[in-house]
């Protein structure tokens, strides 16, 4: 027993002693259905549209639902580009058109110690996620070239907006102009570095170094 105690004292001591890491928290990702044919799988950069409730760990209360707010229906966002939480960023990818996923996500991944509207600070959160559809998303970089009208390198706000709508009429969605704004505006907020009022080649990158 008491060589057993020494081993352990002598496993904290160096864990501890030389600084080892904690892991970090992990969003839990829990596939609840999965579609028998997947043609396409998300991938960063792809937006997607969702339906989703999330509930609060601690004591399995609602506090958002699309089915039931957001006039029900179901809301997009860009995968990857810190659109959403980085729970949904880490959780939703390699997820097919009517697969629908249970996320587990905490403080650290979701709104941490700041908490936000409804959200008290450090607030585990359980997401039930549907995957209703998925877009190219106006940052990989295969869009630069379409994106880039008057191949200047750079892009306007006017260009990807332009480019928003001709994805959604591709696909025969209905074209919300508001929405589009929206979405400009979020990604020259997190791309125009030099806020110049264009995206470089440069600026306009594939994946952020903080994913």
């Amino acid at each position: 027993m008491e060589a057993a105690f020494w081993t352990l004292l002598s496993f904290l001591f160096v864990a501890f002693g030389t600084g080892a890491l904690i892991p970090e928290p992990e969003v839990k990702i829990e596939i609840l259905h999965k579609p028998f044919i997947c043609r396409r799988k998300t991938k960063t950069g792809d937006m997607l549209l969702v339906h989703y409730e999330g509930f609060f760990e601690k004591d399995g209360s609602l506090f958002h639902s699309t089915h039931k707010h957001n006039n029900h229906q179901p809301t997009w966002f860009t995968l990857g580009i810190n659109e959403a939480i980085k729970g949904w960023d880490r959780g939703l990818v390699d997820m097919c058109v009517g697969e629908k996923r249970k996320l587990t996500v905490p403080p650290s991944l979701g709104y941490g110690k700041e908490g936000k509207g409804k959200i008290p600070p450090e607030s585990t959160l359980i997401f039930n996620i549907d995957l209703v559809e998925i877009r190219n998303g106006p940052r990989s970089h295969e869009s630069f070239q379409e994106m880039d009208l008057n191949d200047d390198w750079k892009l306007s706000r006017e260009e990807v907006k332009l480019y928003l709508k001709k994805e959604f009429e591709r696909h025969g969605a209905v074209v919300n102009d508001s929405h589009h704004d929206t979405l400009v505006e979020d990604i020259f907020s997190k791309e125009d570095e030099d806020t110049d009022g264009f995206i470089s080649a440069r600026e306009f990158v594939f994946e952020h170094d903080e994913l």
